[in-house]
């Protein structure tokens, strides 16, 4: 099994299994990962996810080169699994337990939240093969950290470790290996106190409004808060807060 599913409550974790190559994907590992998270995206019962490589040595080293991958020319993963990921509808964290490189690295990119053990690396080595950085690393990477430094990275294709990508705002958080599920779950359990449909609405406008100018962000923001005030959970939330008790949501 390439991919492990899990739900844990409203908690769906997903894991990269193939400690044997680094967890690097190959084609079918990238095919059960849009599988999934499709499955993530249409199951109601799921708030968040949770993505993960099996091992303390790599969340994932990219794609398997070495594999009938590369055979797959017209289909290379962000034809795959990118344009899945691109499109979900709810947070995912990344716990990136070891190394996060290539197409690992532009997974956890494609993730909301980035929690990563003190331990881990993280790269964009497409360069020295030739290629580019084709799953979004040359588009997410210098939206999230400095343009320089993410032209750096994508130019020389070198590495940088935890303490440096907390710095540089490439994760939001840097724990000890031991800590890393239980952070990450533990900010799930707050994004699942949340009103799930709320949730999903603000990642999409927040998301959408990068690319627009300010006026027209709060334009998408306005529709999105009216919509929002239609909705049972609206009401239920008011409700919950004057009655001083939490509330019972919904997603409706």
């Amino acid at each position: 099994m390439k991919v492990i599913y899990e739900k844990k409550g409203a908690i769906a974790y997903v894991t990269i299994n193939r400690p044997e190559r680094l967890n690097a994907c190959d084609f079918e590992t990238y095919h059960r990962l849009a599988e999934i998270w499709r499955e993530v995206r249409d199951d109601s019962t799921v708030r968040v996810g949770i993505l993960t490589g099996v091992g303390e040595r790599a969340f994932c080293a990219g794609s398997d080169i070495k594999s009938n991958y590369i055979a797959h020319r017209g289909e290379e993963p962000h034809n795959v699994l990118f344009p899945v990921l691109l499109e979900m509808n709810k947070p995912i964290i990344a716990a990136i337990n070891g190394h996060a490189n290539g197409g690992g690295l532009e997974q956890a990119l494609a993730c909301d939240i980035r929690v990563a053990a003190d331990h881990a690396e993280f790269g964009l080595g497409e360069v020295r093969l030739g290629w580019l950085p084709g799953g979004g690393g040359t588009q997410r990477l210098p939206r999230l950290i400095p343009l320089g430094r993410a032209l750096e990275m994508l130019y020389t294709g070198n590495r940088i470790g935890a303490s440096e990508a907390l710095r540089l705002g490439l994760v939001d958080h840097v724990v000890p290996m031991s800590q890393l599920m239980s952070k990450c779950e533990a900010i799930a359990a707050e994004i699942c106190k949340s009103a799930p449909l709320a949730v999903q609405r603000i990642k999409y406008v927040a998301l959408h409004g990068l690319d627009l100018p300010l006026a027209d962000g709060l334009r998408l923001e306005r529709e999105h808060y009216e919509w929002l005030q239609t909705t049972e959970d609206s009401r239920e939330g008011a409700l919950a807060f004057a009655e001083k008790r939490p509330p019972d949501w919904k997603g409706r």
